[in-house]
């Protein structure tokens, strides 16, 4: 007899870190009402998902979804790159280049 799991929660978020092997670490951001004073509220979840492949870099908009436990703290993985971030490179300091070439 064959079961079949559910899909789990899956949450976007921006990746906040990528600097250890096949994690990253997903931001995901919510608005939560305040139950006094009815405003609206800016909550940060921050969940260590599993990266198989490597993609994702800091920045990176992606889906998470909920898995088995992985490690002690990692029981997400990343299901896809949503967006990914715009890296430039940055240019070469002219004022340094400048002031090398002045008398």
């Amino acid at each position: 007899m064959e079961t079949r799991r559910g899909r789990g929660t899956v949450k976007v978020g921006v990746v906040t870190s990528d600097r250890m092997t096949r994690t990253v670490v997903v931001a995901v951001k919510r608005l939560v009402q305040h139950p006094l004073y009815k405003r609206f509220v800016k909550k940060t979840a921050r969940f260590m998902a599993h990266d198989e492949r490597g993609e994702c870099r800091v920045g990176d908009t992606v889906e998470i979804v909920e898995c088995r436990p992985m490690s002690a703290r990692k029981r997400w993985r990343v299901a896809r790159i949503v967006d990914r971030a715009v890296h430039v490179k940055e240019p070469v300091a002219r004022a340094a280049a400048d002031a090398d070439s002045a008398p």
